[in-house]
């Protein structure tokens, strides 16, 4: 069922106004009596024009508009100087309704090019339908309009130029909720290693619970991957890193590390690497992004560690992996443990409570309830320790100074963080980052 129909004028010349003002009378006229729904909400995207041509175009269109009772109040024309502003202006509107299903009613030729554009500016979350703009006598063209026969494919500089005009678009966009802000831990010596755990604030995401610096996309979000490249682009910036020689893990919940310069795996939680210049990263929005760092062996790691990786000691095999590699001594290793849900706030059902209870019972609180509070933090430290690792080289939420304290609970934070727990499926994502200095 769609919710919601988009009709590109864009392309259309400003001297094709007349027959404009007919297309758009006869569109808008099969949408109200032909939709499957009662009154969807209606786009009308065009271009941007100056001056009197402006209000010539504004005016052409008025006569087209009026007399859609129905539609009045669920109809918004979006004029912008890009296809990419108009659009992505478009989609907020549709976030702001939660709409996903969409047909886009567009000239022939404009159906290869809105496809690049979709695919770019939208998830998986959304579905595109796509029909001819004409002039159309009946219901029937709007129900069951089909596409051209062949699909329809741009060249290689088509869409890079695309590409490049969405990026420049995204660049020129404000950052929202203040400054872009990144916690550094005092344990990682600075000299050595550039590091930090981002926060939520300084990015260009706007859906309230990405907002504002989301660092990861997924099929299921509705936040594209060029809205998450933009974000880590300002981070690279104000951190001092490349982002073209950034990797973040492959997520899977398990134990499996990343070597940098070795074939890699096809998921991961954990990487380590010895390489200047390059920065390794691991997410989190509840689960543990754990930095590792030698400053003798010049050698660094960073794992995701949630509570089933936790378990299953993702940590300790990230610093195996550097031992292994790169002959680090256990004891030189330095540990931090960034923002992550706290004991405070996480449960887990019985039966997955009972494993946190064998590394310790001071890992559980409220064990004989359906669901006891967690603390993965803990576990975390535990384990490492077990493995050799020196506890005075741990920090997480143990510290005494809390001036020191970056391992924040995320759920309690909700201006600082993100948080899959508190905030359910559409949820954002920080990062912990650390990389080698020239």
């Amino acid at each position: 069922m769609v919710e919601a129909v988009l009709v590109d004028l864009f392309s259309l010349p400003a001297n094709l106004q007349n027959n404009v003002q007919g297309l758009l009378h006869n569109t808008l006229e099969m949408i109200e009596k032909c939709s499957s729904i009662p009154a969807p909400f209606v786009y009308i995207m065009c271009r941007q024009r100056q001056g009197n041509e402006r209000n010539s175009e504004q005016e052409s269109m008025l006569p087209a508009l009026r007399g859609f009772q129905s539609l009045k109040k669920r109809l918004e024309v979006v004029r912008a100087l890009t296809t990419a502003a108009a659009l992505y202006t478009i989609k907020q509107r549709l976030d702001e309704k939660d709409l996903s299903i969409i047909k886009v009613i567009l000239p022939t030729l404009r159906k290869a090019l809105m496809k690049v554009y979709t695919d770019h500016l939208f998830t998986a979350v959304y579905q595109f339908e796509f029909e001819d703009l004409q002039v159309a006598s009946d219901c029937e063209n709007l129900e069951i309009a089909e596409p051209q026969n062949e699909e329809q494919t741009l060249a290689t500089q088509h869409v890079a130029l695309i590409r490049s005009e969405i990026q420049t678009y995204l660049e020129s966009l404000p950052s929202l909720k203040g400054e872009l802000t990144i916690l550094r831990s005092s344990l990682i010596p600075d000299d050595i290693f550039l590091h930090g755990f981002t926060t939520r604030t300084g990015g260009i995401s706007y859906i309230p619970t990405l907002s504002s610096c989301n660092l990861f996309s997924s099929s299921k979000r509705r936040d594209p991957q060029v809205v998450v490249k933009e974000n880590l682009r300002r981070l690279a910036k104000a951190a001092g890193f490349n982002p073209e020689t950034f990797h973040r893990v492959k997520i899977d919940h398990a134990n499996a590390v990343c070597i940098m310069g070795k074939t890699e795996p096809d998921s991961y939680d954990g990487i380590v690497t010895n390489q200047k210049g390059v920065t390794i990263a691991a997410p989190g929005a509840d689960c543990i992004p754990v930095l590792f760092a030698d400053p003798v062996r010049k050698a660094c790691g960073a794992a995701h560690s949630g509570w089933k990786g936790t378990l299953l000691g993702v940590s300790m095999a990230t610093v195996n992996a550097m031992v292994s590699e790169y002959g680090c001594n256990v004891k030189d290793i330095l540990v931090v443990l960034g923002p992550s849900v706290g004991p405070c706030c996480y449960k887990l059902p019985h039966e997955s409570a009972e494993e946190f209870h064998r590394i310790d019972p001071k890992c559980v609180r409220l064990f004989d309830s359906a669901t006891p509070y967690i603390d993965i933090r803990r576990a975390t430290r535990i384990l490492l320790e077990s493995g050799g690792i020196l506890p005075e080289n741990i920090q997480d939420d143990s510290v005494t100074d809390q001036n020191q304290n970056i391992t924040f609970c995320t759920a309690c934070h909700p201006d600082k963080f993100y948080s899959h727990f508190r905030d359910g499926t559409n949820f954002g994502t920080q990062i912990g980052f650390i990389s080698i200095k020239d």
